[in-house]
């Protein structure tokens, strides 16, 4: 007997059961039925190195993150310099992050927010290594000299860390705004003098007038134009205030490229100024006298730039008009590329992406440097010095988010179901059962899947009419789940539920459905056998994670067993802080700083700061939680008694404190109220 006939008669109804001693010819061929396998991968054989080739660990997480002996993720804070005793246990740092402060933990709530600023440091260490190599090889007669555009990450210790990690090489940062630019000022009163202050994005006059103070207090600025009418204001503010600026502009390229993050660039991108604007800007530079003012040329493919061919046809285009500035007369210095040296999300190393790019550092910083070397010997230039604006590749890497799954979907109990209303079945959808079990018996898989679909859709219309009850719409629902399950059809996909606000912590996956690498930081030497999507706490049905790298919709994962699950997200320490709102209240996540060190964990926490409270959240919102505290304590003084309003009050106010997400039942502290007398008059509906 065919496999799934033995399923449907099983299930099969009084009057419906298949007489087991009748031979059936052997089921037609059915692409949706698992094959049998080797156990080679079975659970008893299962291997951290699987796991770590399952989610390709190596090639999205290379050279920072690795799975280690024990099957948890390990960080390699130095990259490929790091040393086997300088590996560090990202689970240990979760549990010394969240348990509570009397066993000697920091009593972090999660969701969690881990940062390694050892990886910043070789993330900086290696795209300035990877352009003076390149500049080397090539005889290129200038220097790199890189900017970090802070809208990335505008964390304090982030732009703190750059400044001071990038000093040795004159490292500098780029604003956007007003409050970019304060910051950035700031910064760089501490970086080294030679550092660059890029100021892009659109201005007014009190853009430009901080600008031009920014000049005064000896930090190297230039302000980049980004509209025609800027280079007015930049005239006439710069004589008034006696400064003398030094000015960029910012070419709208006609390359660009087709992905998501290219529609910035080309003739109709948001930015830049085109060949008739650049005209006009130096006749009207030359006119007041300040044509020597003008000294960088910018420009911007796009983010995620998918491969050198196309990177290094943009960076031709604008060494050409580079070129055509210094023979118009402009005193030019410097050409800044721009953003878009990408990081591969899947590890794929693929040009054909928006979440990968076919190349390295190496060959990124060799197609900028002889793509403007060729250009401007043709021209017979002075090399310039290259700038780029490369935040996403420096900062990605140097955060994960860490949160638990607090719950998982069941798996229905088909059986139970079917048997439970059997005489339905018999009855009412006759001749839906008999069809299927004939197609069944035949081994037309095809057909019981569309046969099922029937019933079902009989069965739910039934439901709505009020004939059919909930036990019978279950029957049903059990029977095609089992049909489903017998013929291969798909691997039921289960729901995590995590302790965790889409919207707030990864919004690029809800807004441009950007992927990121997701995957269990522990429990790898086990095989995760459940395909799993993830759903947030959110009361929104986007709040939600099914898209995963390789282009999969679901993510292998472990049965939850009584313990704790975690799960990290990887490659998001560029934009999703900043991004992140407050959808249904939730704020942002527990943060905690990490370095390598040479203790038994071989980590030091440096700096541990607790996620935004709901009172903290409340007041982003213009709320007041200490006149809501005050209103609810008076509440309950006038409908409980003395006693429990006093205990209510000080649960009150541990909820005002607390963050917003879910806690274990095991640290919930809300105080109990004192035995009632006699307040049944209080209890009114």
């Amino acid at each position: 007997m065919p496999a799934l006939a033995c399923c449907v008669d099983a299930a099969a109804p009084p009057g419906y059961a298949f007489a087991g001693d009748i031979s059936f010819p052997a089921p037609v061929a059915f692409t949706g039925v698992p094959q049998a396998t080797s156990d080679d991968n079975s659970t008893s054989h299962w291997s951290p190195s699987l796991s770590a080739a399952l989610y390709n660990v190596d090639g999205w997480g290379g050279p920072y993150f690795a799975v280690n002996a024990a099957g948890n993720i390990s960080v390699r804070p130095h990259g490929s310099d790091t040393l086997s005793h300088q590996e560090i246990d990202l689970l240990k740092i979760v549990k010394k992050a969240s348990d509570p402060k009397s066993v000697g933990g920091l009593g972090l709530q999660l969701p969690l927010i881990v940062r390694f600023p050892d990886v910043l440091k070789n993330r900086l260490e290696s795209l300035q290594s990877a352009f003076e190599y390149a500049i080397q090889s090539e005889g290129y007669e200038s220097h790199y000299q890189g900017v970090y555009p802070v809208k990335c990450n505008q964390d304090r210790f982030v732009v703190e860390d750059i400044v001071k990690f990038g000093s040795p090489f004159r490292f500098g940062l780029e604003a956007g705004s007003k409050p970019e630019l304060l910051l950035a000022m700031s910064c760089l009163c501490k970086g080294n003098p030679d550092a660059l202050l890029i100021c892009n994005g659109f201005k007014d006059a009190e853009y430009i007038s901080l600008a031009l103070v920014a000049n005064k207090l000896s930090l190297n600025t230039v302000i980049v134009l980004e509209q025609e009418e800027e280079v007015d204001l930049i005239v006439d503010l710069s004589k008034k205030l006696c400064i003398k600026p030094v000015i960029g502009l910012r070419a709208k390229l006609r390359t660009k490229h087709s992905g998501h993050f290219g529609s910035t660039s080309g003739e109709k991108g948001k930015f830049g100024l085109t060949t008739s604007q650049i005209l006009r800007v130096v006749k009207k530079l030359d006119l007041a006298g300040m044509l020597d003012c003008l000294q960088l040329l910018h420009f911007h493919i796009g983010s995620q730039i998918p491969s050198t061919a196309l990177l290094a046809d943009g960076v031709g285009e604008a060494a050409q008009i580079y070129c055509e500035l210094v023979r118009l007369g402009a005193n030019m210095r410097v050409i800044d590329i721009g953003g878009g040296l990408g990081i591969d999300y899947d590890g794929s190393k693929s040009c054909d992406s928006d979440i990968s790019v076919g190349y390295g550092l190496e060959e990124y910083a060799t197609a900028v440097v002889h793509a403007v070397q060729l250009v401007c010997e043709r021209r017979s230039v002075k090399h310039p010095v290259i700038c780029s604006e490369s935040g996403r590749a420096i900062v990605s890497h140097h955060s994960v988010l860490i949160f638990e799954a607090v719950g998982m979907s069941s798996v229905s109990s088909a059986g139970a179901s079917v048997a439970l209303s059997a005489d339905y079945l018999a009855e009412e959808l006759s001749e839906d059962y008999r069809n299927l079990s004939d197609a069944a018996y035949r081994g037309d898989y095809e057909s019981c899947l569309v046969y099922t679909e029937e019933m079902k859709e009989r069965c739910v219309e039934q439901f709505k009419q009020g004939m059919v009850c909930m036990e019978q719409l279950a029957a049903v629902d059990g029977l095609c789940e089992l049909v489903r399950k017998a013929v291969g059809e798909g691997e039921a996909v289960r729901r995590y539920h995590i302790n965790l606000s889409v919207f707030t912590s990864v919004p690029d996956a809800w807004g441009i459905e950007q992927v990121f690498p997701i995957i269990p930081i522990h429990r790898l030497d086990e095989k995760p056998c459940v395909k799993g999507v993830l759903s947030d706490l959110t009361c929104d049905s986007d709040g939600k994670i099914d898209k995963f790298i390789n282009g999969e919709s679901s993510l292998p994962l472990h049965e939850m067993e009584g313990g704790s699950y975690y799960l990290g997200m990887f490659l998001g320490g560029a934009y999703e802080e900043a991004l992140g709102g407050v959808h249904n209240l939730f704020g942002g996540p527990s943060v905690v700083r990490v370095s390598q060190s040479d203790g038994p964990h071989s980590f030091a926490v440096t700096r541990a700061v607790p996620g935004p409270s709901c009172g903290d959240v409340l007041r982003v919102m213009q709320h007041q939680p200490e006149l809501m505290f005050e209103t609810l304590k008076h509440r309950a003084q006038e409908y409980v008694s003395h006693d429990s309003a006093a205990v209510l009050a000080s649960g009150l106010a541990r909820t005002f404190d607390r963050m917003p997400y879910l806690v274990p039942l095991s640290t919930f502290d809300f105080p109990d109220l004192p035995a009632a007398q006699d307040e049944t008059d209080q209890w009114s509906y």
